[in-house]
């Protein structure tokens, strides 16, 4: 049995203790600790059997500028998985499904300057992204990960107050903050969005980076990185964080905006925020049952539109198949 992440959340002094749990998901050991491309490449000797549940792939398009594209059709994208194309079963625009959003602020030291123009920005998102089929959770992580608002909610007066309320700790424990949000992400349905303000250091999680990440995959989790710069401190720190957040936004469909400014930050809500009304929804049956590989890659392309070409296409780059019985 791996060993547990606990860390305290607020209201009521809950503890919240996630386990691994080898029935429900196998171990791998990756050669790349920095994506989930290496995963796929796991003992060819073995013989996977693919969960023929319905797969879902969200999809973000954008122009050479970086603009969302709305308006395609299911014939406009093209899928695979492991490079095999696949029946699209289901085909939605996906603004119109509600969003879980996982908001997780960094309130370490090393962003104490920083902590009241994120909370100002933090708060004008939620109310610019917000409908009342969507919910949104608050977290505050440094050497622990405190729950802001009583789980996923609808009423923006509460988030507000959960933003307001979030204090400053010591240490950073954002890998620890990405596994937690995605497990609490895990059952809920309709869009799931990860949305992490932080400088991009870890010192201190009981959950390393490849954990972290396959914890992200497993819950179809969207994960946004603003990753704030100091300016002070930007020709030396250390950039470790940053490179593994920018790898598990890609890895995830997601995207990493820098932030050195109050302005900076507020276009980088408002761009996740455009993105977030402007995207898709792709489902499919896998056709392949098994596989020599545990990881499964996604590909998507769009195709009968004007400069479709120039286009960039943004998804998961894939799932985790469960291993045959032995």
């Amino acid at each position: 049995m791996r060993k547990a992440v606990t860390r305290l959340l607020r209201p009521g002094s809950l503890i919240l203790a996630c386990l691994f749990c080898t029935a429900a998901w196998p171990q791998t050991q990756p050669a790349d600790k920095s994506s989930p491309k290496s995963e796929g490449q796991s003992n060819p000797a073995t013989t996977l059997k693919v969960d023929v549940n319905l797969v879902n792939v969200f999809v973000t398009v954008t122009d050479a500028t970086g603009a969302p594209i709305g308006g395609l059709k299911k014939e406009n994208f093209i899928l695979e998985e492991d490079d095999r194309q696949q029946k699209i079963a289901v085909f939605d625009k996906e603004s119109a499904l509600p969003l879980s959003i996982a908001l997780a602020i960094d309130t370490s030291l090393s962003t104490r300057h920083d902590l009241p123009l994120e909370q100002a920005s933090a708060k004008k998102f939620a109310h610019t992204i917000m409908r009342p089929v969507d919910a949104m959770a608050v977290y505050a992580f440094s050497e622990v990960v405190n729950e802001a608002t009583p789980g996923f909610i609808p009423e923006l007066k509460r988030i507000d107050e959960g933003i307001d309320h979030i204090r400053m700790g010591a240490a950073t424990a954002l890998f620890d903050a990405i596994y937690l949000t995605s497990r609490a992400l895990g059952h809920r349905k309709g869009r799931k969005v990860i949305v992490l303000i932080t400088d991009g250091g870890d010192t201190i999680s009981k959950v390393d980076y490849k954990e972290a990440v396959r914890s992200a995959v497993e819950a179809e989790a969207l994960v946004y990185s603003i990753i704030i710069v100091p300016i002070e401190a930007s020709a030396g720190r250390e950039t470790g964080g940053e490179h593994a957040l920018i790898q598990l936004s890609e890895d995830t469909g997601g995207k990493y905006y820098y932030a050195t400014s109050t302005s900076q930050l507020d276009e980088a809500f408002r761009k996740i925020s455009d993105e977030l009304r402007t995207q898709y929804l792709l489902a499919y049956y896998p056709s392949q049952q098994t596989s020599f590989s545990e990881f499964r890659r996604i590909g998507v392309k769009v195709t009968g539109v004007a400069d479709a070409s120039a286009y960039r296409v943004r998804h998961r780059a894939g799932y985790y198949s469960t291993k045959a019985e032995q």
